[in-house]
């Protein structure tokens, strides 16, 4: 497990934990006592850094180098039962962009979302989680396949943003995330969209157009790094923290301007620390918004998705 700097009281109970359960191994002293008394320290110290989090740690939380991605949820929601399809049917299979069909409790849905590497050689093979115009357009492709089936669609959101690059700009970036906005609209069957780790600018919106947009609790959601719009307003990166604070991009501050609709709680700790507790909430809050968007007629559903959409942003005098 590694640590953040925040976390650094947790790392040093962990260690003392873990000696003194290796001496009760290797000797026949009882240390139950002791144990016990670390084990609440640890689950006081937990509550006491994770109570009041501020918005640049939990950036750091949402790329937390052992926070689960995309596939890792995938494959524990559906117990392995998941089908990936490839390719957009025009240029190439973009491996940042996954998706494919999957089971959850007998309830089959086309599963989407953007997937991060855990090494240098994943990091390059995934493209750092930055999707190209292609991955933009396989997953169009996923979710008017779903649709046909009359299947819902989940997506889940963990990117950095849409990838940059020149090759990318010229085979279409900005009309790629445009298209999958105004037809993610305009679709006819249920879409759960949930952010699990960074919702960066237009590479997020490109499969966050749903009926539900959710957010876990140690993710954010902005047009923009805090990172970058340090660079941008104060030429360094050395006000990151300050613009945390202004972007307004925790679950928090995303719910109280109504531009999503719900945070999911992670397991005191984060979601890195505790990956199937996690792995099980996220299962039962999905199962959750499938069972509440049942009953709506495939009309309804897109009405409301406009209406939700077209009322963001709106300011009344």
């Amino acid at each position: 497990m590694e640590y953040l700097e925040f976390e650094k009281p947790l790392e040093e109970l962990v260690l003392q934990m873990e000696k003194a359960q290796e001496l009760s191994k290797e000797s026949e002293v009882d240390v139950s006592a002791t144990i016990k008394g670390l084990e609440k320290k640890l689950e006081k110290c937990r509550k006491d850094i994770y109570r009041n989090l501020s918005p640049w740690q939990k950036v750091q939380l949402s790329r937390h180098p052992n926070r689960p991605y995309t596939l890792d949820y995938i494959q524990a929601i559906t117990k392995g039962d998941f089908v990936e399809l490839h390719g957009d049917r025009g240029v190439k299979d973009d491996k940042a962009m996954i998706g494919g069909w999957g089971t959850i409790d007998g309830k089959s849905v086309m599963l989407i979302g953007q997937q991060k590497g855990r090494n240098t050689k994943q990091r390059q093979y995934r493209n750092f989680g930055m999707s190209n115009p292609e991955g933009y357009r396989k997953a169009l492709r996923l979710m008017r396949m779903a649709e046909k089936f009359g299947k819902p669609i989940i997506c889940l959101i963990d990117t950095p943003g849409a990838f940059p690059g020149l090759e990318a700009e010229e085979r279409g970036q900005g009309e790629a995330i445009a298209r999958n906005i105004i037809e993610m609209l305009q679709i006819k069957v249920p879409i759960i969209c949930i952010i699990i780790g960074e919702g960066a600018s237009g590479g997020a919106l490109g499969i966050g157009v749903g009926d539900k947009v959710l957010m876990l609790e140690n993710t954010w959601y902005s047009v923009i790094s805090p990172e970058n719009c340090s660079t941008i307003l104060w030429r360094s990166w050395d006000y990151k923290e300050q613009a945390a604070d202004a972007l307004k991009l925790t679950g928090e501050d995303m719910l109280k301007n109504k531009l999503v609709d719900g945070i999911i709680k992670e397991p005191i700790g984060g979601a890195h620390a505790f990956p199937e507790k996690m792995y099980r909430i996220l299962k039962k809050e999905i199962i959750s918004q499938i069972d509440d968007l049942a009953d709506l007629d495939a009309e309804k559903l897109v009405e409301n998705r406009m209406n939700k959409f077209s009322k963001m942003g709106v300011i009344k005098n």
